[in-house]
């Protein structure tokens, strides 16, 4: 296959600041390739020098093959806010160069639009938000029918109906690909090549994800006992300059200048550094949020209708629905800053929020960044119980000594994002509120964040479009389906878009008339399973637990009875316990019972 793109010895710096030094690679026809790297390392900053948007410094060239069409999505959108969202996407389109009428254009437009979730084409694009300009832009990119589709970030801000369609037609396309992204289902399904971006040189893993992780432990592992080994050299080596008189022999000076060389294959190897969340949460009572009959309104778009909901502690829940169904206005409503129009919220006297909003934090952008940690603590609690210094916190989340005096305004809208939750996580919450934190996380941090939230002995509530991150923390689902409705649905996002499909599908059958075939067991179970409540669920495996420990206890008392050991005020007191595990074991069972009769009854 032809070579689309010739990337030769390009470098990026910015100040002191050096993002890559001196890479290369190619990129060829039908290529679809994922960018993976921590943020502020110049994910952004080599895709706008690929899109002719940048240049790198130093020399260094980046040749594309002759005549191909390149489209770049940039993180940002820019939209001539007078235009209608049609007139947007169809004005990306020269009828001369891809040979279509103007007819058909508008034609592919509306069809993307409507695929993307929008409908209303006359819409100007100044009353967009910012995840409908995102899909006007995208719509505008993909239209276009370029060879080569450079995106950055190109699911940031699109619900979740619309990351799947993307997903779809990226994966059946042809084009050539090179993207940003940190939705790892969207990365393994669209994309076969994944080039790392880690302490300014570039690495390549010819295929998934999951074979990604596997092979760059490897090279990690390989690279740390290769710096050992070297390290130890460099030990002895460093003994002999010291040692040796200063009038050196045509093979000493050798050894010397071998010394230097040594000297820079022995330094720390950056790569090895990751972000680490180590921070304990403060104590939690039994009453979190209760909620009865509460409902909310924008005038006449109903967001809440007589929503009711005890959160029990230790709750993961993950919240879906479409952008604009007011998922972000529920939140508010949790946390206070919004108050019902009926209904009543009671919040614990011991919940404390930690509310990391979509918008993100307002900082003052002439702070440095210690400044900004600074003023909400000079130290923070560890899982421990013990103190550390916030300078120390820094470090831990990637913010290097050199970096404390760094203005914010300097820094890159990852860093940022990654400051903003340092914020929020120091002050210990119990009760973790996120609203899409998927967001400008980069992949690296987005790991930690997931097995730290596991980990969690507070509430966390989260809104998130990334599948990935879903499956991993949620253990129950809020499913907003408009008309201000709720759906608890217990399980995982992959269940739940498993079950919302076969519904399609027995949807559709029904429609054309067919029979629904029968479900095979297992699958039927499946689905069955979520007649039950989250509570309800956690009740029946408490109830399974508790029977474990009523049996153990009855066997014991029996072996006693049964022993003639006994006198004969401990045999009265024996039998009694024994009559009250009997009839407690007999109102576990019953109530065993009649959850796992509502479990197995057939879905609506």
């Amino acid at each position: 296959m032809p070579s689309y793109l010739q990337v030769d010895n390009i470098s990026k710096s910015y100040g002191t600041k050096v993002l890559f030094e001196h890479i290369s690679f190619n990129i060829n026809e039908g290529d679809k390739i994922a960018l993976i790297a921590p943020n502020g390392t110049g994910k952004t900053s080599l895709l706008s020098i690929l899109a002719g948007k940048d240049t790198g410094d130093r020399g260094g060239e980046v040749k594309f093959l002759k005549d191909i069409v390149i489209s770049f999505l940039e993180q940002e959108t820019s939209l001539d806010p007078s235009k209608t969202i049609l007139e947007a996407v169809t004005g990306k389109v020269d009828p001369a160069k891809t040979h279509r009428s103007s007819w058909d254009i508008e034609q592919d437009a509306r069809q993307l639009l409507s695929s993307l979730g929008l409908n209303d084409f006359g819409c100007r694009c100044a009353s967009l938000s910012g995840g409908e300009a995102k899909r006007v832009a995208l719509a505008g990119v993909l239209i276009t029918n370029a060879d080569f589709l450079v995106l950055d970030e190109p699911t940031n801000h699109l619900d979740l109906d619309a990351i799947e369609y993307l997903e779809d037609y990226l994966s059946k396309s042809r084009r050539t690909l090179f993207m940003v992204t940190h939705d790892r289902y969207f990365l393994d399904r669209v994309c076969n090549t994944i080039l790392e971006l880690d302490g300014g040189n570039l690495y390549t893993y010819k295929g998934n994800y999951q074979y990604y992780l596997e092979k760059r432990q490897e090279r990690l592992s390989v690279a740390g006992a290769l710096n050992e080994k070297y390290r130890n050299i460099y030990r002895r080596e460093l003994e002999w300059m010291r040692s040796t008189p200063c009038a050196r022999t045509g093979k000493a000076r050798y050894r010397e200048n071998a010394f230097y060389d040594l000297q820079q294959k022995a330094a720390p190897i950056r790569e090895s550094k990751q972000l680490a969340i180590n921070l304990g949460s403060s104590r939690l009572g039994r009453k979190i949020v209760n909620c009865r009959g509460v409902g909310f309104s924008y005038g006449d778009r109903c967001i809440l209708h007589g929503f009711t909901y005890n959160f029990a502690q230790g709750e993961k829940i993950g919240i879906v629905g479409a952008n604009g169904i007011g998922k972000s206005t529920f939140l508010n409503l949790i946390t206070g800053d919004l108050q019902p129009d009926c209904g009543e919220i009671e919040r614990g006297a011991t919940v404390r929020f930690g509310y990391y909003r979509q918008e993100g934090m307002q900082f003052k952008e002439s702070q440095t960044v210690l400044d900004a940690v600074q003023e909400i603590a000079e130290t923070v609690q560890d899982t421990t119980g013990a103190h550390i210094s916030v300078t120390a916190f820094l470090q831990q989340f990637l913010f290097p000594v050199e970096m404390f005096n760094t203005h914010i305004s300097r820094l890159s809208g990852g860093e940022k994002r990654r400051l903003y939750l340092l914020t929020v996580l120091m002050q210990r919450p119990n009760v973790l509120i996120l609203d899409e934190p998927a967001n400008d996380l980069d992949i690296v941090t987005l790991n930690v964040l997931e097995d730290y939230l596991k980990d969690y002995d507070g509430n966390v509530i989260v809104v998130s479009h990334d599948r990935f991150f879903l499956d991993k923390i949620a253990d129950h689902l809020f499913v907003f389906t408009g008309d201000g409705n709720i759906k608890d649905f217990v399980g995982s996002y992959s269940e739940y878009r498993e079950y919302v499909k076969e519904r399609r599908r027995e949807e559709a059958r029904a429609a054309r008339g067919e029979k629904t075939p029968a479900a095979p067991r297992r699958k039927t179970a499946s689905l069955e399973r979520k007649k039950l409540t989250w509570k309800e669920q956690r009740e029946k495996e408490q109830i399974e637990a508790g029977l474990k420990e009523l049996e153990a206890r009855k066997a014991s008392l029996e072996e006693e009875l049964s022993s003639g050991t006994l006198d004969i005020p401990s045999l009265n007191a024996k039998s009694r316990e024994i009559e009250r595990i009997l009839a407690d074991i007999d109102a576990q069972e019953l109530r065993w019972l009649e959850l796992s009769l509502k479990e197995s009854e057939p879905s609506e």
